[in-house]
């Protein structure tokens, strides 16, 4: 639901902070006050188009923030796009606009795209009232709102996975038909490949390994010589290193009772005469384990003019010859499989058939809710001025896809001996705006958006039916956030919260639009100026306190 909403220099607002709660709020005020404006507004929030003249007059931007409290759909497209916030119980929604038109957009801080800030409005805010803000007439949410009000989502779901195992298998089939010509002489390709690397089998890792043993064996000779010469002259000869070392230290150490500096120095000597002996230790213990084993060397050597040339025949690195070889194998028993024309035909007209008699029960499924929404919606509006009118949901055939074999199209007949039309062809945009609220009522349990706005849902209409309208908004504000913009006072009087919009000037003479939270005394002198116009009268105070009261 929407938590609160900051304006900042839009259009004739210079500055606004706003908090809502759930339930049923209101918006009254004069025409031309500013009402629809909090509505453009927090629909700018949401990724509405935007140019230069949003920006207040004389101001270097405008800047609207909007905070919600997400359901667990919308967290978890948040969490999806890593954007979530600190405050997992809070979505943070912000557009700016400057004064060349320049706009940017931003969820929980992060900078996104206009279209990704499109997206996740839709899922936090629906608005009535207005043609180009009305998710009802796109032909895809009317079929989603059927399913979702005949509590059709796991047949739905079912129809998506078939058509998905279906189309996975039509794709394998027309793949293996357009590789038939082909396919034979790829598979002997395939075959020489498998064939000769077969024979050869080369070992994950097994260049790097070859390599270091021949340069190792190769060097084997000089490798020992230079150990042996290493030893005699650390340990064996008769100037070795160690033997030297050995004779300082000592030397040094008939000295050190004469001069104690030299102790560190005969310390390091000694260090340094062990470390000799260890080294000297470690050669001849490598000298008597090498050997110049002349045989293993042959092999290594033409294990490597083996690796070599296949991967010149093949055309590529040694290291690479097993993933060549397992490459080939998968592709070759791919081919083969794919090369039973038959039996991907027989896979293909299985996968077909589920999804035939999936998409038939789900058709039937919606016939039936179809016909209940129509009977439900169109009571609804006999309550709303529309005496006689009709409200059907047409299914007509289309072509299979993931939501089956049908589209819905919602028909509405606005009055008595109206032909039937399409909701999106509705010429009045207040019987647009009623059916629309009829629509939502029946739905609400449906209705995955949390937040509805109705703009002006009362043009036209009054008394009796006005009462009725403030009804169902109330009872919408059970189970969703609904904000409503209104002219009558049956319906503010409905509100559980109630903001009255105010036209004023500022120091510099420009309109300037003003927001005031209503408690009870205020709102009966709002109910009464509704009532009565400029001239409220302790009458028309008592019939809103009345009003209120009921």
């Amino acid at each position: 639901m929407l938590v609160s909403l900051s304006i900042r220099h839009f259009v004739i607002v210079d500055g606004l902070e706003l908090e809502f709660a759930p339930g049923f709020t209101v918006l009254t005020g004069e025409t031309g006050a500013g009402k629809s404006i909090l509505i453009d507004a927090l629909l700018l929030a949401l990724g509405e188009r935007a140019d230069a003249d949003v920006v207040r007059e004389g101001a270097a931007r405008s800047d609207i923030a909007a905070e919600f409290r997400p359901t667990a759909a919308v967290a978890c497209w948040l969490a999806e796009r890593e954007l979530a916030g600190d405050d997992a119980g809070l979505v943070l929604v912000r557009r700016t606009v400057d004064a060349s038109g320049r706009s940017r957009s931003f969820i929980n801080g992060a900078s996104v795209t206009l279209a990704q800030l499109r997206e996740l409005g839709e899922q936090l805010v629906d608005v009535h009232g207005q043609h180009e803000h009305q998710s009802l007439l796109r032909p895809a949410a009317q079929l989603a709102l059927l399913d979702e009000h005949g509590a059709l989502s796991e047949a739905s779901a079912a129809v998506a996975l078939a058509f998905a195992a279906w189309r996975s298998e039509r794709q394998a089939r027309e793949r293996a038909e357009a590789m038939a010509a082909s396919a034979l002489a790829e598979q002997e390709r395939l075959r020489w490949i498998v064939d000769e690397l077969g024979a050869l089998a080369p070992a994950p890792g097994e260049w790097a390994q070859v390599e270091q043993e021949h340069r190792r064996l190769s060097h084997a000779a000089g490798l020992l010589d230079g150990a042996r010469v290493a030893v005699d002259a650390l340990g064996e000869s008769d100037s070795a290193a160690a033997s030297l070392v050995a004779a300082a230290a000592t030397r040094l150490g008939q000295l050190a009772g004469y001069d104690s500096r030299l102790a560190p120095i005969i310390e390091l000597l000694q260090g340094a005469q062990v470390q000799l002996d260890e080294a000297v230790s470690a050669l001849q213990k490598y000298v008597d384990r090498s050997d110049l084993d002349a045989s293993r060397l042959a092999d290594v050597e033409a294990r490597v003019a083996a690796l070599h040339g296949a991967a010149r025949r093949f055309q590529v690195a040694p290291e690479a010859l097993n993933d060549l070889l397992a490459e080939s194998r998968d592709k070759l028993a791919a081919l083969a499989a794919a090369s039973d024309l038959e039996a991907l035909r027989s896979r293909e007209a299985t996968a077909q058939t589920r999804y035939d008699e999936a998409a038939r029960a789900l058709g039937q499924l919606r016939a039936a809710a179809a016909k209940r929404m129509g009977t439900e919606v169109t009571r609804a509006m006999q309550d709303l001025s529309m005496a006689g009118g009709r409200f059907e949901v047409q299914l007509h055939a289309g072509e299979p896809s993931a939501h089956g074999n049908e589209r819905a199209e919602f028909m509405v007949a606005a009055h008595g001996g109206v032909a039937l039309k399409p909701l999106a062809r509705v010429a009045s945009g207040g019987e647009l705006a009623r059916i629309s609220l009829a629509i939502a009522v029946i739905t609400s349990a449906a209705t995955p958006v949390p937040t509805l706005i109705f703009d002006e849902v009362d043009a036209g209409i009054g008394g009796a039916v006005a009462e009725t309208v403030g009804r169902l908004l109330k009872q919408l504000g059970q189970s969703r956030q609904v904000l409503c913009v209104t002219h009558l006072p049956q319906v503010a009087a409905r509100g559980d919260q109630h903001y009255a919009v105010s036209k004023a000037v500022d120091a510099e003479q420009r309109p300037l639009s003003t927001l005031e939270r209503l408690e009870r005394r205020a709102r009966v002198e709002e109910l009464a100026r509704m009532l009565g116009g400029q001239a409220i009268t302790e009458t028309t105070r008592k019939h809103a306190r009345e009003m209120l009261a009921g």
